[in-house]
């Protein structure tokens, strides 16, 4: 009855309409229904995509991405971490999202989203006269082994459309969009088709699944309509309603997306900025002001939470690594080409002053630097989505606290991130793969792999799926973010089902960082979890010690346990290293301090 209890609070929660369209569209599944709809099929073209390019762009300092050097096209059915090969000639609607002998299908999936297709027109545009027959090599090539809706390649509606999102911005590098060849044409429209009877699917989602398939079908919509196909202009203004509803929806006025994660924040503008750069390309009619609003608020989101002189930024919530709108080579953690580009082109301003490779995308198409700088090296409160950013000069931490509008991916509630100097001190674990052992999955969602206060070895809110936790958190009290004495500070507190009570104070200054933790109501322990940066650390009474900090715990209760552990964390999807891991054990309500002081 719990159980039952439990799942239907988190139905509420999660919202009774897109329920309602995940049921449907796996009653669709299991009934057959789209072996009706996709009766009737066109074999997809082979030929010339993209032709040589008349009117040859100035070329500028940055070099064209270095990867896909291949000559011959991938293998595009197989899983490069397992060696296992998909599925290439079942219909896409009778095969499995989760197959444990394959392995992760992102694996499969991630040479089919033709981020090559930019990758090969940089090196056209930048001389390189082999880069554009391969490129209608490889194309051709996917046709011919991905046959229209058959295969792994045609399960996802969502990267249908990255594809789409892809060939469009190659494109409109070559200057060709009204003036497309026959053959891209065709497999652009094939892929809108895939799009839109699993549309309502993909916005019951309530994340980037809505907003890159809406981006798709304005953009591919737009694109056949300027060439003469008739359907173009209502798949046009189908996207166009659809990424209006997703944005209002999605984001949060603070700019917070749904999804709770640095890298689908990341996504999420990548997707924004090839539709704006679309939209002036083809001078079509802007956004509603609400929408730019919101695209607003989304860059000096992401701007907040980057350090501006690595790139880098928490590794929070989930993170599969995706790099939508590569143009350039660089760790794919550095987030600042995507806010320098969003920057420029929703602000009008840049986000960073030095001229770097941050700067390549808009190289690329040709938009010019503003002069107007905006700096995000300040405090910053973003309540609508739970997450507190304070900063100085040298560090900057993040308190995250739960504010649940949609569905969390990770048990997370009160995590702290600690950046000194761009180098994670006090990290987040990540997630490191979605198919992959159950031990794995908890571990990396869990409670566990965040620096905050597990209750009684069980974790925040219950999982009820791979993908789906319930009994959301709630944050019972905020006190806004103060500064006294070149302090900054910030709390929030939560209550949990089981009566269970944290709150959580952070202050940061020049020189060392303190958190103060409160807590009440567990029936057995607590266990305070500090993630430390990998190094020789070594515990000294209460304190553990390294050549670069040290990290001092103060109770007014009896400590039970303090020790060094060995944890997990995953810097890059599909990998993980261990990591130092501090915890602190009480077996009573109490405080506890923690004070980490550094020298750098």
């Amino acid at each position: 009855m719990k159980n039952l209890r439990i799942k239907i609070k988190t139905a509420r929660q999660l919202g009774y309409n897109p329920i309602f369209h995940v049921v449907l569209y796996r009653l669709k599944l299991k009934l057959g229904w789209y072996a009706l709809y996709f009766r009737k099929v066109d074999a997809l073209p082979a030929g010339l995509f993209l032709k040589e390019q008349v009117k040859q762009q100035p070329l500028h300092k940055f070099e064209p991405v270095q990867s896909w050097q291949n000559k011959a096209p991938p293998d595009w059915h197989l899983n490069s971490q397992t060696g296992k090969r998909g599925d290439a000639s079942t219909p896409w609607w009778k095969l499995s999202d989760f197959d444990s002998e394959l392995g992760d299908i992102k694996c499969v999936w991630e040479a089919s989203r033709f981020a090559w297709v930019l990758a090969l027109v940089e090196r056209h545009v930048s001389g390189d006269v082999d880069a554009l027959p391969r490129l209608n090599q490889w194309l051709s090539d996917w046709c011919e082994n991905n046959p229209a809706y058959q295969g792994l390649n045609w399960k996802c509606g969502q990267e249908t459309g990255i594809r789409i999102l892809h060939l469009a911005m190659g494109a409109l590098l070559l200057e060709q969009v009204q003036d497309s060849s026959s053959c891209l044409l065709h497999l652009v429209k094939a892929h809108i088709k895939r799009i839109l009877p699993t549309l309502r699917y993909a916005m019951s989602q309530d994340n980037n699944h809505g907003t890159s398939e809406a981006a798709a079908l304005f953009i591919g919509g737009s694109w056949l309509a300027r060439c003469g196909v008739v359907e173009g202009a209502r798949w046009e203004r189908l996207g166009r309603r659809w990424l209006e509803n997703r944005i209002e929806r999605l984001i949060s006025s603070d700019g917070t997306f749904s999804q709770y994660s640095v890298n689908y924040h990341r996504l999420l503008l990548d997707t924004l900025c090839m539709v704006e750069l679309w939209r002036r390309a083809l001078d079509l009619p802007e956004f509603s002001e609400d929408y730019t609003n919101k695209a607003k608020a989304a860059v000096h989101w992401l701007a907040a939470m980057v350090d501006s002189t690595t790139g880098y930024a928490p590794n929070l919530g989930a993170h599969d690594g995706a790099l939508l709108f590569s143009l350039v080579d660089c760790d794919s953690r550095d987030f600042r080409p995507t806010v320098q580009t969003s920057m420029v082109l929703f602000e009008h301003a840049r986000a960073y002053l030095d001229e770097g490779h941050w700067d390549a995308p808009l190289a690329w198409f040709q938009v010019d630097l503003p002069e107007k700088i905006i700096q995000n090296k300040q405090n910053k409160l973003f309540d609508d989505g739970g997450f507190a950013v304070l900063q100085n000069e040298q560090s900057m931490a993040l308190l995250r606290y739960p504010r649940f509008r949609f569905r969390p991916s990770q048990a997370d509630a009160l995590h702290v991130d600690l950046w000194l100097k761009g180098v994670n001190h006090l990290r987040d674990a990540g997630t490191y793969g979605y198919n992959t052992e159950p031990e794995w999955l908890n571990y990396f969602s869990g409670t566990k792999s965040h620096n905050t206060i597990q209750f009684d070895d069980r974790d925040q809110m219950p999982r009820l799926g791979r993908f789906l936790l319930g009994d959301w958190l709630k944050t019972e009290a905020v006190e806004q973010i103060n500064i006294a004495d070149e302090n900054a500070s910030f709390s929030a507190s939560y209550r949990d089902n089981k009566a269970c009570y944290h709150k959580r104070k952070i202050s940061l200054s020049e020189t060392n960082f303190r958190v103060t933790d409160q807590v009440s109501g567990f029936s057995e322990k607590a266990i305070l979890r500090w993630r430390l940066l990998p190094g020789d650390w070594r515990i000294v009474g209460t304190s553990v010690v390294s050549k670069h900090a040290r990290l001092t715990i103060v109770s007014n209760i009896a400590i039970s346990r303090i020790a060094l552990v060995t944890g997990w964390e995953s810097r890059y999807y599909l990998q993980k290293e261990d990591v130092p891991v501090l915890e602190v054990e009480i077996h009573q309500p109490g405080e506890l301090i923690s004070h980490y002081e550094w020298t750098l």
